[in-house]
């Protein structure tokens, strides 16, 4: 991932913060024809692994070895950028569009994971995730056990061992404070959910924007 350094993203629990948040993954690895092939799933980040599962009639998985090469892409909140919302414009006009987002890459080994027992865990995983703060919470223990037993029998689990973890919040960070705050108020108008999400990640990152060079 291209990571300017006004973008890149450090804190380890901002970014587990993030992936947990967003709760899916593109997972991508090789096909046995040498090409890249993706399915998105839910994920949790559990320790140094990611576990994931994905439909057993998925062909993706027959093509994942033991401890094949795989990438995990987590995609945060995401927003066009219009150069009307920079004061700068009215100035000198040098101002083009852009699009605000955050992103988690992570890379890894992956292995394939057919034991029941794993799986039961797994999804017992992913579902106290999401689950967690719902008044009414469902658990995997709600459904008879036979028809849980039937179910993750028509899946297949995903364990990542996560080796590299490259994070980027692109937030207008680079631009002056006049300008990151035109940003903030043309996405706050926006009717869209996406793109108030990337209006309080601005407000939570900030600008860092480059001090000019001396002359």
């Amino acid at each position: 991932m291209y990571i300017p350094v006004f973008n890149a993203l450090a804190d380890a629990d901002e970014i587990r913060a993030l992936v947990a948040s967003v709760g899916t993954a593109e997972l991508v690895t090789v096909g046995t024809d040498g090409y890249p092939t993706s399915t998105l799933l839910p994920v949790v980040w559990d320790g140094d692994r990611l576990v994931l599962h994905m439909a057993r009639a998925n062909p993706q998985w027959r093509t994942i070895g033991d401890d094949a090469p795989a990438l995990a892409v987590v995609t945060g909140p995401q927003a066009y950028v219009s150069p009307t919302w920079y004061p700068s414009k009215a100035e000198h006009g040098r101002t083009v569009p852009t699009w605000n987002y955050s992103a988690v890459h992570l890379t890894g080994r992956a292995r394939v994971r057919t034991d029941a027992s794993w799986l039961h865990e797994a999804v017992t995983l992913l579902t106290d995730h999401h689950e967690s703060g719902r008044a009414d919470r469902w658990q995997v223990t709600d459904a008879p056990a036979a028809f849980v037993e039937k179910q993750l029998r028509a899946v297949v689990g995903i364990e990542v061992l996560v080796e590299r973890v490259e994070a980027k919040a692109k937030l207008s960070q680079n631009r002056s404070a006049a300008d990151h705050a035109g940003v903030v108020t043309g996405l706050d108008a926006q009717d869209d959910a996406q793109a108030s999400a990337v209006a309080h990640a601005m407000r939570t990152h900030g600008t860092r924007a480059p001090r000019a060079c001396p002359s």
